[in-house]
C-alpha cells in the first residue's frame, strides 16, 4: 500500500492536477467575495469547495501513508500546510455562523501548497532553515529595539502630545512605523528631543531592514552551492 501511495503522489499528472486545484481555490475564493453573487453560482462554489476538499483530503492521506514513519510527514512543514488546507472545511461544520467567516479566511492556507511545487520557493524555504538561528536572534534584538524606541518617544513627547503618546503602547505604533521606515505620518514628534530621537531611530531602521536581507541572501548562496554540488555528484 505504501508503494502504491508513493507512486501516486510522485506522479507528475497527479501533482499538476493538485496545482490546478490550488489555482481554482484562489479563483473561487475571490468570486465568493462578490456581494451580488447569484445564489446558483454560490451553490456551485460550494460544490467546487466540497470536491477540492475531498481531493486534498485524499492527497493528505496518500502522502501520510507514503511517508515512513508517518509522523515525519505529519509534523513536517508541508504536512502541516496540507493539513491546514483541509482543516477549515471540517472545522466549519461544527461552528456557528459568526465563526464561519474567520474559518473561511483560513482557506487561503491552501495557496501555500504551491510551495511544494516551486523550486524557487523551496530554495527560499531552505535558506530560511539555514539562517533560522540568526533570524531568531535578529527578531529578538529587533523586539528590544522596538520597545526601547517606544519608551524613548513616550518620554520625549508625552508632555507635548498627551493624546498621541498617552502611554508606551501608543509609542509602539510610532516605533513600528518609524523603525521599518514606513512613516505613515499619523503620529510624529514635535519636540526637539523627539525629532533628534526619531532621527536615531530612522538610521537604526535602515539597518533593521538591511540585516535580514543580507542573512537570507547569504543563505540562498549556500543553498545554490549545495544544489551545485548535488548536481555534480549525480553527473560524476
Amino acid at each position: 500500500m505504501r508503494a502504491a501511495a508513493s507512486r501516486i503522489v510522485g506522479n507528475r499528472t497527479f501533482n499538476l492536477s493538485i496545482q490546478a486545484l490550488i489555482i481554482l481555490v484562489l479563483v473561487s475564493f475571490s468570486i465568493d467575495t462578490l456581494p451580488d453573487l447569484h445564489p446558483t453560482a454560490r451553490q456551485a462554489l460550494e460544490v467546487v469547495e466540497l470536491l477540492i476538499v475531498a481531493v486534498f483530503s485524499v492527497e493528505y492521506v496518500l502522502r501520510l501513508v507514503a511517508s515512513r514513519p508517518m509522523r515525519s510527514y505529519a509534523l513536517s512543514f508541508f504536512g502541516i500546510i496540507d493539513l491546514a488546507a483541509i482543516l477549515p472545511f471540517y472545522l466549519a461544520a461544527g461552528l456557528d455562523v459568526q465563526s464561519l467567516r474567520a474559518v473561511r479566511l483560513l482557506r487561503l492556507f491552501r495557496a501555500l501548497k504551491l510551495v511544494r511545487y516551486s523550486a524557487a520557493i523551496t530554495r527560499i524555504a531552505r535558506a530560511f532553515q539555514i539562517a533560522k538561528e540568526a533570524l531568531v536572534l535578529f527578531a529578538c534584538a529587533t523586539t528590544l529595539i522596538l520597545y526601547f524606541a517606544a519608551v524613548g518617544i513616550y518620554y520625549f513627547e508625552n508632555e507635548a502630545q498627551p493624546e498621541s503618546f498617552a502611554s508606551v503602547f501608543d509609542g509602539l505604533w510610532w516605533a513600528v512605523a518609524t523603525l521599518t521606515t514606513v512613516g505613515y505620518g499619523d503620529v510624529f514628534p514635535i519636540t526637539a528631543g523627539g525629532k533628534l530621537f526619531t532621527f536615531i531611530v530612522l538610521v537604526t531602521g535602515l539597518g533593521v531592514v538591511a540585516v535580514p536581507t543580507g542573512l537570507i541572501a547569504s543563505a540562498l548562496s549556500k543553498v545554490r552551492d549545495e544544489e551545485r554540488r548535488e548536481l555534480q555528484g549525480r553527473t560524476e
